[in-house]
């Protein structure tokens, strides 16, 4: 898996594009009417503040502030910026309360401080108190942040975190738990030593501690050498690591240590000094983005090696993303007074405690793997795990309510989980799921349009992040006045001009190919030659003579233009099948799949089995999602018996009949399908009942449509597709007029699909 590349006009088109920034405020009630207004504010709004005047602690009753955190900095330390202010800190701190929402549900307001006075920090801080349900302190520097932490956490009464100290204590020390597990070593017995004495590093000895490391074993060095008592000047929070041991450096003090942490800056670490270390070694080199040592350097230096890094690219990658957002999803769903050492232990071992369980299959999936099990090189849970949510989560609320700190108490616990999920509402993080599967084996991608900016654009982003390999047709002189135009960077990737002298061999080649194939369909030599030329054609037979593994058009061209090429070309994956397609719609129910909006105009009953039996299988398959089938109608099982509604039934009749694995039922109307109370009272015989659907399968090319479409342009819905189902090979045709983000979302299908049609 590549590393993701971030340009800098991308990063800066990303954050202004639109509505500037990252997060807005929308409304939790109805607000349409005079009446909602006046519910909202006056009149209305009298009657909640009355009930808080009385009781203060109702505020978590009629207010939001339960589920509100406030993620505040003063710029003093931003990562990897250094004291850039508090207003260039802003875009980092909307930034975290992004990922606060994505992975947990939690709501953010984002404040920056003016003041760089630790009195003047604390005293504005502490006056918020009333608006917030919990504090994450981010990006201060050290030592302000300890006295800063200290202080609000004693005189306030909700959660406070800075997580710059805790957030990757937590993590490391999930993944020292298991390290030492994998490698059988005793927590009291090893020899630590840490490079780095900032907030991150004392706060990760700290934890290290709690976990049964003994102080005496930790040797804490800083940009001067070994943290020594005979050092002048030595600030209390370094004071408190200092040794009496002759140990002056680095090189002299990682001599038969057990574990090196590192969270300081890239290569302190040299490969002799890695080899001095002890048999089996424990490096977690956490700088970033370049560890303390490469990670291929290290792992060619030692073949007995556990490692840990805080890069994506690298097994066991410590995260604090696997941290923050559900700790405080457990403090605030209990109303901690506080997170206290036994919330944040209780964060470790959940953690850890995940990483040794079975992973489930969507995980494996997700990361392109035949399996991942516990061990060298898995320590630590996959940020895209769904049960981090479910596991970390309970466990911080029960660590709160046992130790005293938890005004809400959970009673039932399965009850708590399922509404922990429903809270992110079941999209699962399907498209970060789909793209991480991608990077795992990225495929080559011939683009037959790529003399739109669009394509490029998305083809440079592909690149970048390791979804794909880039193939462009089209004029190439036009190509490279685009790529030069808008600063891409593509050149060394492939660009070929089907009606170029250059290609005029490989259009020989490939005509001989096609007349063979449609000799009896109405073409003769020199017409078969002349259709190489164009692109679709030659890009379908790219992928046909296995030199591409699929091809993407159709962002300005016809449908047919696309579909009839590849049909001549690639075909379908065996005599007598239909080609179907299918949308993915992004919901906030979870992913929906549309079928058939684009192929089949009019069904018979047996189509609509094979539509629904190709979907079933893409969603199995490439989305590592069970389906779950429904075919639509506007009747209910036998109410109507119009030709339509008869010939759906008859459809959901035959699909229980050939294949009864899959879940499925019909005929049905839309409204009873997704009412699991109204479907379970009316029709509790369907094999929808606890199964809600997720592979809609309508009775006509024009309502499945009508319906994407409509969803698509109200905004209930984020549509990628069509996603074609039933071809040989890889073939997906793009929406006329495509934004590059809809062209992106076409590459990773796209690769995905190759993948598993070069495995079978």
């Amino acid at each position: 898996m590549a590393n993701s590349k971030i340009r800098i006009q991308d990063a800066l088109d990303y954050h202004t594009k639109g509505t500037p920034g990252k997060i807005e405020v929308i409304p939790t009630k109805a607000t349409k009417t005079q009446r909602d207004l006046a519910l909202a504010y006056s009149p209305g709004v009298a009657e909640p503040c009355r009930k808080i005047a009385d009781n203060v602690e109702d505020v978590y009753k009629y207010t939001a502030r339960g589920n509100l955190v406030a993620v505040i900095s003063n710029g003093t330390a931003v990562l990897g910026l250094g004291n850039i202010g508090p207003e260039a800190s802003k875009p980092v701190m909307e930034g975290k309360g992004l990922l606060f929402k994505i992975f947990a549900g939690i709501d953010v307001f984002d404040l920056e401080l003016s003041s760089t006075n630790v009195e003047e920090f604390i005293t504005v801080v502490k006056a918020l108190e009333p608006t917030f349900g919990g504090i994450n302190l981010e990006d201060i520097k050290a030592p302000d942040c300890f006295e800063i932490e200290r202080r609000l956490k004693e005189e306030l009464n909700i959660p406070i975190m800075h997580d710059d100290q805790h957030g990757t204590a937590i993590i490391s020390g999930a993944g020292l738990i298991n390290a030492l597990k994998v490698l059988d070593k005793k927590a009291d017995e090893v020899k630590v030593v840490v490079s780095g004495a900032g907030a991150s590093a004392i706060s990760c000895i700290k934890i290290f501690i709690e976990l049964g490391i003994s102080k005496k074993n930790i040797i804490v060095c800083d940009s001067k050498g070994v943290i020594r008592n005979d050092r002048e000047n030595l600030p209390p929070s370094k004071k408190e690591f200092a040794t009496d041991l002759d140990f002056h450096k680095l090189e002299d003090a990682i001599v038969n240590a057990d574990v090196f942490l590192g969270l300081s800056q890239g290569n302190v670490m040299s490969p002799d000094m890695l080899k001095q270390m002890a048999p089996d070694p424990i490096v977690f080199a956490l700088a970033n983005p370049d560890p303390e040592i490469p990670y291929e350097l290290a792992m060619a230096t030692r073949d007995d090696l556990l490692m840990a890094t805080g890069r994506s690219d690298h097994p066991n990658q410590v995260n604090n993303v696997l941290g923050f957002p559900f700790i405080f999803r457990g403090a605030l769903d209990v109303r901690a007074t506080e997170i206290n050492e036994a919330m944040k232990l209780a964060a470790v071992k959940a953690i850890a405690n995940l990483a040794q369980k079975q992973v489930p299959e969507v995980v494996i999936k997700a990361y392109n793997k035949d399996n991942i099990t516990f061990g060298r090189d898995y320590i630590i849970p996959k940020p895209l795990d769904p049960r981090l949510l479910t596991e970390v989560a309970p466990a911080v609320a029960k660590a709160a309510m046992d130790s005293g700190v938890a005004k809400n108490h959970i009673t039932d616990w399965d009850e708590y989980k399922t509404s922990l999920i429903k809270r992110l509402g079941n999209d699962d993080q399907i498209i970060r799921r789909l793209t991480n599967k991608a990077k795992q084996h990225p495929k080559r991608i011939v683009f037959a349009e790529a003399e739109d900016y669009r394509v490029l654009k998305a083809a440079q982003i592909a690149l970048d992040e390791g979804i794909a390999i880039p193939i462009l047709l089209g004029d190439v002189e036009k190509i490279r006045a685009l790529i030069a135009k808008h600063q891409l960077d593509l050149h060394d990737t492939k660009i070929i001009n089907p009606h170029s002298k250059e290609s005029a061999d490989i259009v020989e080649r490939y005509g001989k190919i096609f007349y063979d194939k449609r000799q009896r369909r109405g073409y003769n030599p020199y017409e078969a030659k002349n259709e190489m030329k164009k692109r679709n054609y030659f890009g379908c037979m790219m992928v046909e003579t296995g030199e591409a593994d699929a091809v993407i058009s159709g962002i300005s061209r016809k449908y047919t233009q696309t579909i009839k090429p590849a049909l001549q070309i690639i075909g379908t994956k065996g005599p007598g099948q239909k080609v179907s397609s299918m949308y993915l719609m992004l919901t906030k129910r979870g992913p929906l799949f549309f079928t058939d909006t684009t192929m089949i105009p009019n069904p018979s009953a047996e189509e609509l089995v094979d539509i629904a039996f190709q979907a079933a299988t893409a969603v199995e398959q490439m989305m590592n999602i069970e389906p779950k089938v429904a075919f639509l109608a506007y009747s209910n099982f036998g109410s109507s018996d119009d030709p339509e509604p008869k010939l759906v039934r008859k459809a959901a009749a035959l699909m229980k009949q050939n294949y009864p694995e899959i879940i499925s039922d019909g005929e049905i109307q839309a409204n009873f399908a997704f009412n699991q109370e109204e479907l379970k009272e009316h029709y509790p015989f369907s094999d929808l009942v606890g199964n809600e659907p997720n592979v809609l399968v309508f009775p006509t090319l024009t309502s499945a449509n009508i319906a994407y479409k409509l969803l698509q342009v109200m905004k209930s819905a984020e549509a990628i597709g069509p996603i074609i189902l039933g071809m040989k090979h890889p073939v997906h045709i793009l929406q006329v007029g495509s934004s590059v983000r809809e062209v992106l979302n076409m590459i990773t299908i796209a690769t995905i699909d190759a993948q598993i049609k070069s495995s079978h």
